[in-house]
């Protein structure tokens, strides 16, 4: 299907790739991984031609199309919606368009109509006549109803384009379709919809994405960018992990005899095996996952940050008591009655189909917002340290460099010291010269790092997290996901990244302009639960 022969990618000195020699086949699903800066987006965009290679070269099969997930948000703003949908199809648009100024001709000519006619029988063999159709199907399939099908893209907005363009992507059954990131910005629901139709389809798929239960529910192989070469091994990303690990374990286990490692790696492959079989998502292309081999895998060159909260004292039995919450912002109102009590060791999944009740909320219960109604009260033994979704006013002085920056949040005279700075810095993968470096110049990812690492050295009992993930790589969202699972305090968070929600919550608070929805009970049986989806839809009707 696609073919990269001989690639090399190099910017000066650095080398991101390494004459790769690969293919990737018809039918599967093939999700890129690799540590941040390894060169998966450079990747994407070499295979779909919009790159140049240092050397080599990319071929994909005669005759097949590939669709790219477009990540221009304004390059089609002077299109419909429809129109930009069967744009995903390039040679069909064209011939529909070829069509249109043949018949809009003053001065039509028997010359003209023999072209019509030959234009018109291939668009029928493409299935034009019934692109308008098709692609409003696909558009009502995420979530984009049928009277914003005639607006311009201009005048929808951005998390409406986002699906928008997704359904260009997914147009006319491309042969090779290539996404980086599509679950950015899509809730709960159509991702889950993109995760049903990508596992059942019958095409290649090539994907790039933080989200582990998106890469699980739809890979039959994941791709791993590591030590400047491509290495493709079946199974989906959770697989791919602990077998990677179980490698890196067994490399370290010099001593242990051969045997009893082959033993360990084989009862490793059915157990894993079991759990496919058993998955509620075993779906036509996870039934694709039949011959599991971990022979082949090696330890990962990707370092994890050593993410450790720990407690200065354990919080009694009163932790936060809510009523009445109320928050307005620009005259709507974003949640209202917000009531409950938050128990010891409660691990909340905090949800809203409005974005900003969520943000609201934390701001508030953190204590940086004052302008609400109603009134909250923390237990007088907890301590409360938070992550809030949009920090760089934490990072504006440009002359302190990480180590300073750190220093800020020290509570004792042993936390001041640069040894133990530098310490912890290496921990969250700031060593050598990088701990010195600004604090203006970080990445997204990098500040996030750095957040956590003010969170740790608090050491609070109650950890508020809003959208945690955004901006980290898988490495980091691993290590942040085990860590908030070992934590033995309460924690409240936000998160789109389905398999946190699923493995860290107990408890899930809905927040909605007519009062609160909560549960004990984890996030998917809370999206399952016939009885709670009619509630919800009379929450926000």
């Amino acid at each position: 299907m696609l073919t990269v022969s001989n690639l090399s990618v190099q910017f000066g000195k650095r080398v991101l790739f390494d004459e790769v020699n690969t293919t990737f086949t018809q039918g599967n699903c093939y999700g890129i991984i690799g540590a941040n800066g390894s060169g998966k987006s450079t990747f994407l965009k070499i295979i779909a031609g919009k790159m140049d290679p240092t050397s080599g070269s990319v071929s994909l099969e005669k005759g097949k199309r590939m669709s790219v997930l477009e990540q221009d948000h304004f390059a089609f703003d002077d299109f419909k919606v429809l129109d930009t949908v069967i744009m995903g199809n390039k040679p069909l648009f064209k011939i529909k368009n070829d069509l249109d100024a043949i018949y809009a001709k003053p001065d039509f000519s028997e010359e003209d109509g023999v072209k019509a006619g030959e234009l018109g029988a291939t668009f029928e063999e493409m299935g034009g006549w019934n692109a308008e159709s098709d692609a409003a199907t696909l558009l009502s399939s995420v979530g984009i109803k049928d009277e914003m099908h005639g607006m311009l893209m201009k005048d929808v907005d951005a998390k409406a384009k986002v699906r928008i363009l997704l359904a260009q992507a997914l147009f006319g059954n491309p042969d090779l379709l290539i996404m980086d990131e599509p679950t950015n910005d899509l809730d709960y629901d159509t991702i889950s919809w993109l995760e049903h139709f990508l596992a059942n389809y019958k095409n290649t798929v090539i994907v790039v994405s933080h989200d582990r239960h998106f890469l699980d529910a739809v890979c039959t192989h994941i791709s791993d960018i590591d030590y400047g070469k491509i290495n493709h091994y079946s199974g989906n990303y959770t697989f791919w992990y602990e077998s990677s690990q179980l490698a890196a374990k067994q490399r370290a286990q010099q001593n242990k005899k051969a045997e009893e490692k082959k033993k360990e790696l084989e009862e490793f492959i059915r157990r894993f095996s079991a759990n496919v079989a058993k998955s509620k998502q075993a779906t036509s292309r996870k039934k694709m996952i039949e011959k599991l081999n971990i022979s082949d895998i090696r330890p990962s060159s990707r370092r994890y940050p050593a993410i450790i909260f720990d407690r200065e004292r354990e919080a009694g039995d009163q932790i936060l008591n809510v009523d009445a919450l109320q928050k307005t912002i620009d005259g709507e109102l974003v949640f209202d009655k917000i009531s409950f009590n938050l128990s010891k060791a409660d691990k909340v999944i905090v949800i809203s189909k409005n974005s900003k009740a969520i943000t609201a909320f934390f701001e508030i219960i953190a204590g940086k917002d004052t302008d609400f109604s109603g009134k909250f009260d923390w237990g007088v033994t907890t301590t409360q340290s938070y992550l809030p979704l949009e920090n760089s006013n934490y990072f504006k002085d440009d002359e302190l460099t990480l180590v300073d920056w750190l220093r800020q949040y020290a509570k004792t005279e042993e936390e001041r010291e640069e040894v133990y700075l530098r310490g912890f810095l290496g921990k969250m993968i700031f060593s050598g010269e990088e701990a010195l470096k600004k604090c203006t110049v970080l990445s997204g990812g990098e500040k996030v790092r750095c957040m956590l690492s003010k969170m740790m050295m608090k050491r609070a009992n109650v950890l508020l997290f809003d959208e945690p993930t955004n901006h980290l790589d898988l490495e980091s969202i691993q290590a942040l996901n085990n860590s908030i699972i070992n934590f033995k305090g309460t924690a409240l968070l936000s998160t789109h990244d389905h398999e946190f929600a699923q493995t860290v919550g107990n408890r899930i608070i809905e927040l909605t302009p007519k009062g609160v929805i909560d549960r004990y009970m984890t996030f998917e049986e809370y999206y399952d639960d016939a009885k709670i989806k009619e509630l919800r839809k009379k929450m926000y009707s």
